[in-house]
């Protein structure tokens, strides 16, 4: 089974999912993990209290960037709500692989930067008339998930 799994990461890896940037994004965030150089960018449409669409840039390891590839698919459609309650294990299940601790922290890289755009687009109200941007340089080396 794990064969699968690691098939499906390289999948996503050579051929990611919601790719690219948006021109309107309700907001955009990005962070960097400082430990191993792995970057991930989103940007973020919220409208009618679902996340309606979402886009991923960044450059990093293999994990780092199917997990924001597999996550992306996972979450564009659903409710805020469900979004907000999507956790570590969640993406750790998409992923399907057992993964060090250091390789944990390359996939929970999108999941910190997807929660955090997700409260940036709610302290800022959700418009898309008014797009956010944020940038962290050193959160996801300290977070936990």
């Amino acid at each position: 089974m794990d064969s699968f799994y690691r098939e499906n990461i390289m999948d996503h890896y050579r051929n990611p999912r919601h790719r690219g940037r948006l021109d309107a994004p309700t907001v955009s965030h990005e962070e960097l993990n400082p430990l191993c150089g792995d970057m991930i960018h989103m940007d973020l449409v919220i409208a009618d209290g679902r996340l309606a669409d979402a886009r991923f840039d960044g450059h990093g390891c293999a994990i780092s960037q199917a997990a924001a590839s597999l996550l992306l698919e996972d979450v564009v459609g659903k409710g805020l709500a469900e979004v907000r309650a999507y956790d570590r294990d969640d993406l750790f299940e998409l992923l399907g692989v057992p993964l060090s601790p250091a390789r944990m922290k390359c996939a929970l890289l999108s999941l910190g930067v997807l929660r955090a755009g997700l409260h940036a687009a709610t302290d800022n109200g959700g418009s898309a008339a008014t797009p956010v941007v944020a940038a962290t340089a050193d959160r996801a080396g300290s977070r936990s998930g």
